[in-house]
């Protein structure tokens, strides 16, 4: 098992041994869901109620190494901890709140990671989602790589509906087009 693939299943075993609903993201459920492609952390959404961050980040931080100082504090403020597994693998932890979050811990999938080790990785519609609220340019291939990759087994109007939820949110009416000018261009 290489060292990424360790710190994804360290992170599984504490947040089951805690109870704490999670879900892989990022470049772990990219390589699952779209286009392969190389990524030097773990992303992770767990499920936090208002309020119990702290109780949270510090349970985690007894088990883990924070890769900045005052990690507690940064934590809190900024909803996302930043921590090393033990073989120093960074794994970034963002803090989502009941509402969407927790539909898409409901909607996360078994992923067999390596042998018998099975993880939960979000499904192929909220990674679109979260892909196309974050923007970044490697969000936007990313995007790209889903569509190409599950096509019409895609939930098309899952995805409209919380896009142009997040687009008026935001007032980003770019939300939505992130997802669907590939959508017309693949599709």
């Amino acid at each position: 098992m290489n060292s990424q693939f360790r710190a994804i299943w360290e992170i599984d075993q504490f947040f089951t041994k805690e109870g704490i609903p999670y879900v892989l993201i990022g470049g772990i459920a990219v390589q699952w869901w779209g286009e392969p492609r190389f990524t030097r952390d773990v992303d992770v959404t767990i499920l936090v109620n208002l309020g119990d961050e702290e109780k949270i980040v510090k349970k985690i931080l007894a088990v883990f190494s924070p890769r900045i100082p005052d990690a507690l504090k940064f934590a809190i403020t900024n909803r996302i901890c930043l921590i090393k597994s033990k073989k120093g693998y960074e794994i970034d932890i963002s803090f989502g709140m009941p509402g969407y979050e927790k539909i898409v811990m409901e909607r996360a999938v078994d992923c067999k990671l390596y042998k018998n080790y099975v993880v939960r990785i979000c499904s192929a519609e909220d990674l679109i989602i979260h892909k196309a609220v974050a923007g970044r340019p490697q969000d936007l291939t990313d995007i790209e790589g889903i569509i190409m990759r599950q096509g019409k087994k895609l939930d098309v109007r899952y995805i409209r509906k919380w896009l142009k939820q997040f687009s008026d949110i935001l007032d980003m009416k770019e939300i939505l087009e992130r997802f669907e000018k590939p959508w017309k261009r693949f599709i």
